[in-house]
């Protein structure tokens, strides 16, 4: 299985730690958070990483290089415009031949990647359906800032709507920005062109019928932070810190 980290927003709500910095190159404890993400799907078995780039991308591809001081083989996809989320997989569409994971780049977590991908592949053996993504969900105290989705007994999400006005929230089950995809998705998305997986392609999916399956993380021992603000920023790091320091008892 291969894997693509988004990484090629600007950042803006953190304003100027990322005005001339990518906001995956952000440190979380003792390295950037794009080297927990990497460190953390190789962990599951995945050395072969896309990442897209735009802002500032020099920082990153200085940084990791290739990508052999992390055990992994790194691939590059630099947009000049960006494309969305869902845009920056379709000019990936050669490497990702095969199901793979996207996560964003914003995304401190340790959840368990090796469930999650599990659960998708008994989900496709049992529906009998290769057009799939599986999402990682997590409850939220912030639902009108986060895709929402309905979740049905069997894990099969039935609507998803895309941060909502506070007097249309139905629940606190959210996106993580963790999923795995089966590589025919990607015809769905058009070539060079701005689409994203939450406005854009979600939609298209449920209105085809095509499966899209949610499993929600074990939050009592699993944590998922978008590191996007200043307070969830100092959470990531409050958490590397306590992770760290039960590491060295």
């Amino acid at each position: 299985m291969k894997a693509l980290i988004l990484a090629a927003g600007k950042g803006t709500r953190l304003k100027h730690l990322t005005a001339n910095m990518p906001k995956p190159m952000l440190t979380v404890g003792d390295k950037p958070l794009l080297a927990h993400i990497i460190n953390w799907l190789r962990c599951y078995g995945i050395d072969q990483i896309a990442i897209n780039l735009h802002h500032a991308a020099e920082q990153i591809t200085g940084y990791f290089q290739d990508g052999s001081q992390y055990q992994v083989q790194i691939t590059y996809s630099y947009e000049e415009e960006l494309l969305g989320t869902a845009g920056a997989a379709k000019r990936l569409e050669w490497f990702l031949d095969e199901p793979f994971v996207v996560v964003y780049g914003d995304v401190f977590s340790n959840v368990n990647l090796a469930r999650l991908i599990e659960f998708h592949q008994r989900q496709c053996r049992k529906h009998e359906m290769q057009d799939a993504i599986s999402l990682a969900l997590y409850r939220v105290p912030n639902p009108t800032e986060c895709g929402l989705v309905e979740l049905t007994q069997e894990g099969r999400i039935v609507r998803f709507v895309e941060k909502p006005p506070a007097d249309q929230v139905f629940t606190d089950l959210a996106n993580a920005g963790i999923q795995v995809c089966e590589p025919s998705i990607l015809q769905l998305i058009p070539s060079e062109t701005v689409f994203d997986f939450g406005r854009d392609v979600y939609p298209l999916m449920l209105a085809k019928q095509w499966p899209i399956f949610g499993l929600p993380i074990h939050q009592s021992e699993e944590f998922l932070i978008d590191i996007g603000t200043p307070v969830s920023f100092e959470r990531a790091q409050q958490i590397s810190r306590e992770t760290h320091h039960a590491e060295l008892v």
